[in-house]
Formats: C-alpha cells, sequence, structure tokens
C-alpha cells in the first residue's frame, strides 16, 4: 500500500494513462471495424471478450518487456525505439486507411481484434513498460485504467485529436521524456556513474524530447512537406 503514497507512482500512472490514449486510437477503430456486421447483442460481447483478450495479453506483453528492460542495454534501445515511435507520431498521416475485414460472428470479431491489437502494440507495450519502470502493480493498474477508456470513448478521442493536434504533439512529447527518462536509466551507466546527479534524469527528458520534436521536423521536410500535425 506504501507504493500509492508516493507521488512519482500518480505521476506515471498520468503518463500510462495519456501514452495509451495517444497511441490507441487506431486499435479503438480495429475494434468498430471488426464488430461492424455483427447484431447489436452480438456486438456488445464481441467487444467486451475481444477487448478482454486484448487486454489480457497486453499486459503479458508489457509486463514481459518491463522485465526485460532490468538487463543491460535494453532500456538504451528501447528508449531509442521510443523517440522514433514519437517522431513518427508527428509525421503526416498515410491514406491507406485499415484493412480489416468485418467478422460475421462473436468468435471471429474476437480472434480479429486480439491479434490486430497485438500486432498494433508494440508502440503501446514499449512506452507503458517505460513509464512503468519496475512497478508491475502501476502497470497493471495503468493498462486496466486507460484501455476501457479508450474503446468506450474511442470516437470521442480521435476526434478530439482531430480538431485539436497539439493534443498529439503533447503525447510525441511525452514519449521523448519517457524515452529519456529509460536512456539514463539503464543499468550500462552504472558502470560509469557511480553516483548518478538528481538532475540527469530530467535533463535526459527534455533532451528526449527536443529530439522528438526535431526528427519529426527533419523527416517532414526530407518528405517535401504534405499534411502536418501541429507542432509545438
Amino acid at each position: 500500500m506504501s507504493e500509492f503514497l508516493v507521488p512519482t507512482f500518480w505521476m506515471g500512472l498520468l503518463q500510462i494513462v495519456a501514452i495509451d490514449l495517444v497511441l490507441s486510437g487506431d486499435n479503438a477503430v480495429v475494434i468498430a471495424l471488426a464488430c461492424r456486421r455483427l447484431q447489436p447483442e452480438q456486438r456488445r460481447i464481441g467487444v467486451f471478450c475481444g477487448v478482454a483478450g486484448a487486454v489480457g495479453l497486453r499486459v503479458v506483453l508489457t509486463a514481459f518487456a518491463a522485465s526485460l528492460l532490468g538487463l543491460a542495454w535494453l532500456k538504451l534501445l528501447g528508449g531509442l525505439v521510443l523517440l522514433w515511435i514519437g517522431a513518427k507520431l508527428l509525421l503526416p498521416e498515410d491514406d491507406g486507411g485499415h484493412e480489416i475485414d468485418a467478422a460475421t460472428s462473436v468468435a471471429g470479431a474476437v480472434k480479429t481484434i486480439i491479434v490486430a491489437d497485438f500486432v498494433m502494440s508494440v508502440d503501446n507495450v514499449i512506452g507503458v513498460a517505460g513509464a512503468a519502470g519496475d512497478s508491475l502493480v502501476l502497470l497493471g493498474l495503468g493498462l486496466a485504467v486507460s484501455i476501457p477508456i479508450i474503446v468506450w470513448s474511442s470516437q470521442f478521442i480521435m476526434k478530439s485529436m482531430e480538431r485539436f493536434p497539439v493534443i498529439v504533439t503533447l503525447g510525441a512529447a511525452l514519449l521523448g521524456w519517457v524515452a529519456g527518462g529509460m536512456i539514463v536509466d539503464d543499468p550500462l551507466w552504472r558502470v560509469v556513474l557511480v553516483e548518478r546527479p538528481g538532475w540527469l534524469r530530467p535533463l535526459a527528458g527534455l533532451v528526449g524530447i527536443a529530439l522528438v520534436l526535431g526528427v519529426a521536423r527533419m523527416l517532414r521536410k526530407r518528405a517535401g512537406g504534405g499534411p502536418e500535425r501541429q507542432i509545438l
């Protein structure tokens, strides 16, 4: 219970919820597409069972990723990947849409939701694992809070992001902040730094934010512009 009394626990929880909200919009669309041909009664069952299966799989994958991040080099590599994910979040969107076949049975819809969520959730897993740190309680609680919000308010979330692109920019900046913290938290640095100064992690987070925004600008210019997301 003492873990709930630490301010960093609640900051980590807010980070997990924010990361999931920003990165899981596509997953919510997949749920809607997979169940669109079902009858209303079946649709509710399909959404519930599919989301339950996807959440269970997501918790296992993220817990596994979080445990691996205790090994040398993996937090460093995970942080670099997260920087790239944050930069890609700010690039022009593809026009290809979602190629998801609508299922005609509850079992088919559940299978589609779970498989699609598994394929699309690599970015979520890395981001949430980095925000959770070594706390499995924080990990489970963060996913339990954020995923139902995503499912039941997916349309509102997606419309808000379209109307206020700065939300996506803030989400990308959060990924940069988490990535910077992951990189300096890698056990590899314990060999170099006997005692880590308290300002190092916040500084690394700010550098991570700058890298995400800077790389996104560079990639967008190289691609010749196109529809832009708002960057602060």
